[in-house]
């Protein structure tokens, strides 16, 4: 079938190779392209002007076979036989209105599919097959060398990610081992030192005025009609020495108490009651003290290196001293074993607290305390295993008694 075109759209419509490929496939697919959609648009309006055409002659056919009738309908057929024998009054058209517009439907259907086809060809930047052989090996080669850099830079990743788990572990490894050397010396120095030369030759050391710097005497007290404590301390702090010992039962935070607290003179507590005793200690030096007391008239007695320096009565007359407490070595409980204040902490050095219970004669304190004899508390004795300290506080080989003495 042939189809009348304007004479302009001829060039148009039939597209003219390039010579020698002067131009690269992506330009000749995209002039292609457009000469093909051009040629779409023409066929599109000489369809639709031919439409109109039929759709009129078959308006006028219609109305001359409804005019003539049954009649008419022959005598119209001989009219379009005898009109067959001269000119075609439709041009080139076909007889047949109805394969005319098939014909030319399928003709721009399948027009209409090769634009498809190209246009999806140029979006996806032209077919791989329909490029040149030299544009095929270029694009190989740079898909080949960006693959090549994207698996190096995986290699160089999963590298740096070894190294970092090496350096992580050895680090941790070396953390750990300086963890373990600090926890075996803090462990070292709470059990104290193993290089004592006798249980009872170390001190207690407390160098801070804190809540938290502490020493603990494992056992307790039975109950006790009279007691006599003594120890010897070293303690330059100011104001006041604070607290060398308390103890605490349940029901009585001041059962028996030794504080020296701001401006105040050292006190003696029992069951909360005070006596203030003659004793001074804050010179930096050692000093061996003494505290006797008996539940009968509450009578007590303090002595300070050997001697005695006051004595007095009726200090918590009739009460006996209450077992099962606990006993706290540089603070003063406020609850049984806790709720420590910092301005009442003692500071300082302390060693050989002892603890009998009754009280000892003027002539064997003087003897513990020019170190003529040693002789160990029988309710609470100074033997290392049965001394704890927490905090920070720390145990150390402790002077010769001789040479205690010679600091006095």
């Amino acid at each position: 079938m042939c189809t009348s075109l304007p004479l302009d759209a001829a060039g148009a419509g039939c597209p003219v190779p390039m010579q020698g490929g002067a131009l690269p496939p992506e330009e000749e697919l995209r002039a292609t392209v457009l000469q093909l959609r051009e040629t779409v648009l023409q066929q599109k309006e000489t369809i639709g002007s031919q439409r109109e055409a039929i759709r009129e002659l078959t308006g006028k056919l219609s109305r001359c076979e409804s005019a003539a009738g049954p009649d008419g309908k022959a005598a119209t057929a001989a009219w379009r036989k005898e009109q067959g024998k001269g000119k075609d009054t439709m041009g080139d058209l076909p007889r047949d209105p109805a394969q005319v517009i098939d014909q030319l439907s399928r003709t721009m259907q399948a027009l209409k599919d090769r634009l498809e086809s190209l246009e999806h060809q140029l979006r996806a930047n032209v077919s791989y097959a329909a490029l040149p052989a030299e544009l095929r090996e270029m694009l190989q080669r740079r898909l080949g060398d960006l693959e090549r850099q994207l698996l190096s830079k995986v290699a160089e990743l999963e590298d740096e990610k070894s190294l970092l788990h090496n350096e992580t572990s050895a680090h941790r490894q070396k953390t750990e081992t300086a963890l373990n050397a600090l926890l075996e010396r803090v462990s070292e120095l709470e059990k104290g030192n193993l290089a004592f030369k006798s249980p009872d030759e170390f001190k207690v050391s407390l160098p801070l005025r804190t809540n938290y710097l502490y020493g603990k005497i494992k056992k307790t007290l039975p109950e006790l009609y009279a007691f006599t404590v003594c120890l010897w301390l070293r303690s330059s702090a100011s104001p006041g020495i604070g607290t060398p010992f308390s103890y605490a039962v349940p029901g009585q935070a001041n059962e028996i108490v030794l504080i020296e607290w701001g401006n105040n003179p050292i006190e003696l507590l029992i069951n909360d009651k005070v006596a203030q005793l003659p004793l001074f200690v804050s010179d930096g030096k050692w000093h061996h003290i003494c505290v006797t007391w008996t539940t009968r008239d509450g009578m007590w007695e303090a002595f300070q290196d050997g001697e005695k320096l006051g004595t007095g009565e009726n200090l918590a007359p009739w009460h006996p001293i209450k077992p099962g407490g606990v006993l706290i070595l540089g603070q003063e409980q406020d609850t049984v074993g806790g709720r420590f204040d910092a301005t009442q902490a003692f500071v300082g050095e302390m060693s050989q607290f002892n603890i009998w219970d009754r009280v000892l004669k003027a002539e064997d304190i003087m003897n513990i305390a020019n170190c003529s004899t040693n002789m160990p508390g029988n309710i609470i004795p100074w033997v290392d295993n049965n001394v704890d300290v927490f905090g920070g506080a720390t145990k150390w080989p402790v002077e010769t008694c001789e040479e205690r003495l010679l600091d006095l």
